[in-house]
């Protein structure tokens, strides 16, 4: 299935290659809807929360009361979640607080200590609104998870995640972010890989630019994101 995305930025739909250089923004919020509302799902991201710049939550709330979204970007808490789901949103994103933090130790500032998923973390948020309405995004740069904006690359492999997080969840959303943006494919190989580590719904993004691309995914069981390719123009929906 394809999944349209909109990503949120000051106010506007913007397309960014790899979260970091703006390739595009558009104003033209209607458009957009109406080109999106046959699809049984549209994801909806606030980069300005993601990246704790602000929040564009009132846009949040008017896409989502027109189009059926799974929501994430800046989702920290339990009442960041709740307030995603007042909003309308049918699901929402959870990626970089699943993650603990590396802290200093041993008094040396230079010393990290390893990330650990926070799975403690995750079946709170289970408990409180069901793993039918939570979606884990597993970002992954150079084969390691990234956080916080993706600007921080973890030592846990997206595959360790997801085994540790599977219970808590109904969908992961597997972002391959060295294609991000690029136009030029995702790895399929590594899609394949990680659909065999998990019994739950995945949803693949990261540079899918054509049909035959999408086509492949669903054969195999995998959901696909698009944006930059629909922005521009290179794949017709």
């Amino acid at each position: 299935m394809l999944i349209p995305s909109i990503d949120l930025m000051g106010g506007k739909i913007v397309q960014l290659i790899q979260g970091e250089k703006k390739a595009l923004e558009f104003e033209n919020f209607g458009a957009w809807v109406e080109r999106f509302s046959r699809y049984p799902l549209v994801q909806l991201v606030d980069l300005d929360a993601a990246k704790g710049d602000g929040t564009n939550r009132q846009l949040v709330a008017e896409f989502c009361g027109q189009l059926p979204c799974q929501v994430g970007g800046g989702i920290r808490s339990a009442a960041d979640a709740q307030a995603v789901l007042d909003c309308g949103a049918l699901k929402v994103i959870v990626g970089s607080s699943l993650i603990k933090t590396p802290a200093q130790v041993d008094n040396n500032p230079g010393t990290l200590s390893k990330n650990v998923v926070d799975a403690a973390f995750a079946a709170e948020l289970c408990e409180r609104f069901g793993g039918d309405r939570l979606v884990f995004a597993v970002d992954s740069r150079g084969g390691r998870v990234a956080i916080h904006g993706w600007k921080t690359i973890t030592n846990i492999e997206p595959s360790a995640m997801m085994q540790q997080l599977e219970p808590f969840c109904s969908a992961f959303l597997y972002t391959h972010i060295d294609t991000e943006g690029l136009l030029r494919g995702i790895p399929i190989d590594v899609i394949r890989d990680l659909r065999q580590q998990t019994s739950r719904r995945l949803i693949a993004a990261g540079g899918i630019h054509t049909a035959s691309e999408i086509e492949a995914l669903d054969k195999m069981g995998v959901d696909a994101v698009v944006g930059m390719a629909i922005y521009s123009g290179l794949l017709a929906i």
